[in-house]
């Protein structure tokens, strides 16, 4: 199959030109600038005048919630949300059920996978209080890197003793895989939770959460996620960072090509959200780490245009809404956004927070370097066509009926986009095509670390 997508306004790389991107069969082949296309013979062509041609976001932080949790979401219908949404690969969390933290689960969750994603799919390996011997029986070229929880988790999975710390930060370092960690100090957590529980009963109000699952809980757990990754040379990315003090923790991008050891991720809900938006959304918006102050939100945002945040996710965590009931203590923490993240990130642009060019390097570019994935990230020659054409339009507003995760709710109802995905192509297929889906196609497993893991130019 050869296509070209002609005439759109080609955002990569630092620059945006109009152009044309010949694609045959699953790989870019040609990139001209100019409004004139290649010559030659092609099955499809793509009309994009008026569009913006991206690379495929690649969503590095969700929970699918498969296998185990299949009542809240699945592969299936969480991939269809990511095609509408302009999602071309993910990159999923252990914390399933089993959870992701032995090699034949890992293996059992790659295998489903490819009967059930309809984008490109990846997953973290787990760490625990004692599997980090297991991270060099791990395929290097099949796994991104490790995935720590030091808060906001339980059993096995919370590793904050200081001595399981430094070994899975050893490990880690040693075999020169990215480690990245969700930062919350849990005792802190405990003891604002018991207050607050003395002050308002067994389950405070929502507006309180930003009070329990402090600032001040999350950057002395960072903070010790830094000190251990100095420490030991380790890759450290820290995910879903959301207080203002933690950016102090990161410098900013010297170079496109090589990224700082130690970087932060921003996901949506904290860029997008403020604990006044508590009085409105209520537990919709509860998650972990809490959505904070106006003062945190601006200076997140002022981070993703210097530098100090490389890349943004969504951590996509979808519930049943009878999960979201309650208050600080018992109503579910997480909620889904994949759909929405690429329309949301581009009215920040519009808003003047970032370039769209560099809203292509914190949502494609970056993940792919962060991660070593191979072939992907950029529109590139030779790269896998993984690309979302996308428009301004009229605004429009999301209403139940567009939403495809499973769980059927999302916290961005009743907000109105003026941007929306017109197509998704995954790996040269056309996955998605103004509100239609192929259910019938299914992505590819990533793979990490090969001869062709992606720099910038």
């Amino acid at each position: 199959m050869r296509t070209i997508i002609d005439g759109g306004c080609i955002v990569n790389e630092g620059r945006s030109f109009v152009g044309a991107v010949v694609i045959d069969d699953d790989r870019i082949t040609e990139i001209k600038e100019g409004s004139h296309h290649p010559r030659g013979n092609y099955d499809r062509f793509v009309d994009a005048t008026g569009c913006f041609v991206l690379p495929g976001v690649i969503d590095e932080h969700v929970h699918l919630r498969e296998p185990g949790l299949t009542r809240k979401a699945d592969m299936a219908g969480e991939t269809r949300a990511a095609a509408a949404g302009g999602v071309t690969s993910f990159l999923d969390m252990p914390n399933t059920v089993p959870q992701t933290t032995t090699i034949e689960a890992y293996t059992d969750k790659l295998s489903m996978a490819g009967d059930r994603c309809r984008v490109n799919y990846g997953f973290f390996f787990g760490a625990t209080k004692d599997n980090h011997r297991l991270f060099a029986e791990l395929d290097r070229t099949r796994v991104p890197g490790i995935k720590l929880f030091m808060g906001a988790s339980t059993g096995n999975m919370l590793v904050d003793r200081r001595e399981s710390l430094q070994s899975v930060f050893k490990a880690c370092a040693d075999l020169d895989l990215p480690l990245m960690t969700h930062c919350e100090d849990t005792a802190m957590i405990n003891k604002n939770m018991a207050l607050m529980k003395e002050r308002y009963g067994d389950d405070p109000d929502i507006t309180h959460h930003a009070e329990i699952r402090s600032a001040e809980s999350c950057f002395a757990c960072s903070s010790l996620a830094v000190e251990l990754a100095r420490q030991f040379g380790t890759r450290l990315h820290i995910a879903h960072v959301s207080t203002a003090r933690e950016l102090e923790l990161f410098d900013t991008e010297t170079s496109s090509a090589i990224l700082p050891k130690i970087t932060g991720e921003a996901v949506i809900s904290h860029l997008w959200f403020t604990d006044e938006d508590y009085k409105t959304k209520g537990t919709l918006i509860k998650c972990n780490p809490s959505v904070k102050s106006s003062a945190d939100r601006d200076a997140l945002r002022r981070a993703l245009a210097d530098g100090r945040i490389v890349a943004v996710g969504t951590d996509h965590a979808p519930h049943e809404l009878k999960d979201k009931q309650g208050g600080c203590a018992k109503a579910a923490s997480g909620m889904p956004m994949l759909q929405f993240s690429l329309v949301a990130m581009l009215t920040l642009a519009d808003r003047g927070v970032i370039t769209i060019e560099r809203l292509a390097e914190l949502m494609a570019h970056r993940p792919a370097q962060l991660f070593s994935i191979s072939g992907r990230g950029f529109l590139r020659e030779g790269y896998k066509a993984d690309i979302a054409i996308v428009k301004r339009c009229d605004p429009w507003t999301v209403t139940e009926d567009v939403i495809l995760s499973k769980c059927g709710w999302s916290p961005m109802q009743g907000q109105s986009f003026e941007w929306k995905v017109e197509k998704t192509f995954c790996n040269g297929h056309l996955v998605y095509d103004n509100g239609v889906i192929d259910d019938d196609y299914r992505g590819e497993e990533l793979r990490f670390r090969l001869v062709d893991t992606p720099t910038m130019k």
